[in-house]
């Protein structure tokens, strides 16, 4: 199967899921508010290998000192290499470069920033990723991201190859035209909170599960995660979910219920009725749900 097979059909719907969760509620940061190339290539050259978190105050305190690339250009570069280390940031070069990079767009382009992801990259230390986020998140006009989130992503729920080649031509064809901004941030809020490398599926409400391969298989495998999360497929893992769906739903029949949990359940299967009897004689025994039998069939609901 090539990656572009491995697509789902309904490509629309997909591109429609994440931007909906996306845009329903993620993570907040100063720098997805604003659309200034120069703060957010402050904030991206910060962001480098550096949490996100960390680079929240840091990223306030230097726009506070240095608040446009002109005042940036005009600072003294011992200075900004002083804050740099101050903020523990590492790899003092980023500061020089960033420094280098002010002054470019103020002498040799007017200050005027370039737009694209490739005039971006002449730029002193921006190579690709960081040209293509500023083009995305400054000008909505770069191309799909493809970071180690992205990857894990894409391999996970549509099975797409470890190749580089192969990762950038699905994300490709997943981004919107036009739309690089909401896609980009959406996808990699997807790898940040929901598909990270112990996959929080179920609790962050992840709009692709109904596509995902890892979903249906139990497999969590990835790129950037050789062995299988001990906790991924685990009865501990479906145990938690038919607490939060009956939590959701109520009371539920168990061929309601079951699909509701796995998408691989079928009623006379390996994971069937069963399986999913087990299951809730386990938390039964613990007291969180409660089991009827009627001429309907059994009904399952949480513990009083």
């Amino acid at each position: 199967m090539s990656e572009d097979d491995a697509l789902p059909e309904d490509v629309e719907a997909v591109r429609s899921a994440l931007v909906e969760w996306y845009e329903a509620d993620h993570r907040e940061f100063p720098w997805r508010r604003t659309t200034d190339p120069y703060e957010i290539l402050v904030s991206e050259v910060m962001s480098q290998q550096t949490q996100l978190d960390r680079v929240v105050d840091a990223w306030a305190a230097f726009l506070d000192r240095w608040p446009t690339v002109e005042a940036l250009a005009a600072a003294d570069r011992s200075d900004v290499v002083g804050f740099w280390s101050d903020q523990r940031l590492g790899y003092n070069n980023r500061a020089r470069y960033l420094h280098e990079a002010a002054g470019q767009v103020v002498d040799d382009f007017g200050g005027e920033w370039p737009e694209t992801p490739a005039a971006l990259q002449d730029l002193m230390g921006v190579g690709p990723y960081t040209a293509n986020a500023v083009a995305s998140f400054a000008f909505d006009n770069g191309d799909a991201v493809v970071d180690t989130n992205v990857k894990r992503v894409l391999y996970r729920a549509f099975g797409i190859p470890d190749d580089d080649a192969a990762f950038e031509r699905a994300a490709g064809e997943l981004m919107p035209d036009g739309e690089s901004r909401v896609w980009n941030n959406a996808i990699m809020e997807l790898g940040g909170v929901a598909c990270r490398q112990r996959p929080r599926c179920d609790e962050e409400g992840c709009p692709w599960r109904r596509w995902c391969h890892a979903y249906e298989t139990g497999d969590f495998t990835a790129p950037d995660v050789p062995t299988q999360p001990e906790f991924e497929g685990s009865r501990r893992q479906f145990r938690g979910r038919v607490v939060r769906v009956l939590g959701e739903h109520g009371a539920l029949p168990l061929d309601e219920l079951g699909p509701r949990i796995r998408v691989d359940y079928a009623p006379e299967g390996e994971y069937g009725r069963e399986w999913l009897r087990g299951l809730l004689a386990d938390l039964a025994d613990d007291g969180l749900v409660e089991i009827e039998d009627g001429d309907d069939g059994a009904v399952a609901r949480l513990g009083e």
